[in-house]
């Protein structure tokens, strides 16, 4: 059964026992999470990988909690049909107190995971698409106003253009204005430079947009320039993920239109000036399968950065320059 991303109070984990969230926009499935499970402590986490590596240890533990522990919910993290096995193997167990929560990337039509959970009843299937810039903007105003804190629009636009369409990353963000106006200090263009992650000059997104672009010497400039810290490379690598499933959009149009300007002037959202030249190179860089590989990678290389966090620096850098200088155009 589909519900919307806004009908999230229908969800009733007594009749629903097994939920499904797909789509891109990550940031505003961790917020549903957070607002529908508000006993943290009965979360546990597993990436679908290593559940479907332990298939037996995973139905054991499930019944060995059912049995003697309070209720659990399970979040199973890149969810793919591959799962439906697992799924098959709960439902005849007929455990009760255990919910279950698939998360998975975007799953196309034909994908059996996402049929199955449309039409059987006794599933949820929620679908959570990108978020648009108008989207960033309202929760920023709302976000501004229930705070009390003052910022000019202009710099409201400058915070929502620079979070790559990821109100997990605008949430980061805006979390540390409130800290930061907490002194009474007034938020300036200045002031949110300093503030934030997404430096205009040889940051974040700037590392990011020259790596799509293979600009080598670029970006060994970028990495000697700044001290990325290791908590930074989990936001890189999302910031990553984000721009670079922008680029599988535009790559993907560009294949069918032939026309570069084109693609660029109907891409939604829209390219901002200053941005439409190295956006091209990248769409010149990268073809749609060749892209699609670079997002399988950049999951991976996260969940090994958060495995790993005391090296997660040369792990991000040695990944950048193994891009940045791979064949991806033929």
């Amino acid at each position: 059964m589909i519900i919307k991303s806004f009908e999230i109070n229908k969800i009733n984990f007594d009749q629903n026992k097994l939920v499904l969230f797909y789509g891109k926009n990550e940031g505003f499935k961790n917020e549903v999470t957070n607002n529908l499970i508000k006993d943290k402590d009965k979360i546990i986490k597993y990436e679908e990988k290593e559940v479907l590596e332990n298939i037996n240890d995973f139905i054991e533990s499930i019944l060995s909690k059912s049995l003697f522990e309070n209720e659990k919910i399970i979040i199973i993290k890149r969810a793919t049909d591959k799962i439906l096995k697992i799924i098959d193997e709960i439902n005849s167990k007929n455990i009760e107190d255990i919910k279950i929560i698939l998360n998975a990337d975007n799953l196309e039509k034909k994908s059996k995971l996402r049929s199955l959970f449309e039409k059987d009843k006794k599933y949820i299937c929620v679908p959570f698409y990108p978020d648009t810039d108008q989207t960033l903007s309202k929760l920023t105003y709302n976000f501004l106003k229930k705070k009390n804190i003052l910022i000019s629009p202009s710099n409201i636009n400058l915070v929502v253009n620079k979070c790559n369409g990821d109100r997990e990353i605008l949430l980061n963000e805006l979390n540390k204005i409130q800290y930061f106006s907490k002194n009474g200090k007034k938020i300036t263009a200045e002031n949110l430079t300093k503030l934030t992650n997404l430096i205009e000059n040889h940051g974040i997104s700037e590392l990011i947009d020259n790596c799509l672009a293979k600009n080598k010497k670029k970006i060994v400039n970028i990495l000697n320039e700044n001290n990325f810290n290791n908590e930074d490379c989990i936001l890189i690598t999302r910031t990553f993920l984000n721009k670079a499933k922008k680029i599988l959009r535009l790559s993907s149009e560009f294949r069918n239109n032939k026309n570069i300007d084109l693609t660029i002037s109907s891409a939604k959202p829209p390219i901002f000036w200053k941005d439409k030249e190295i956006v091209k190179q990248q769409i010149y860089k990268w073809t749609p399968e060749n892209i699609k590989k670079l997002i399988y990678k950049l999951n991976e290389i996260e969940l090994l950065i958060k495995k790993n966090i005391n090296n997660a620096i040369n792990l991000i850098t040695d990944f950048i320059l193994d891009q940045v200088t791979s064949s991806t155009n033929n």
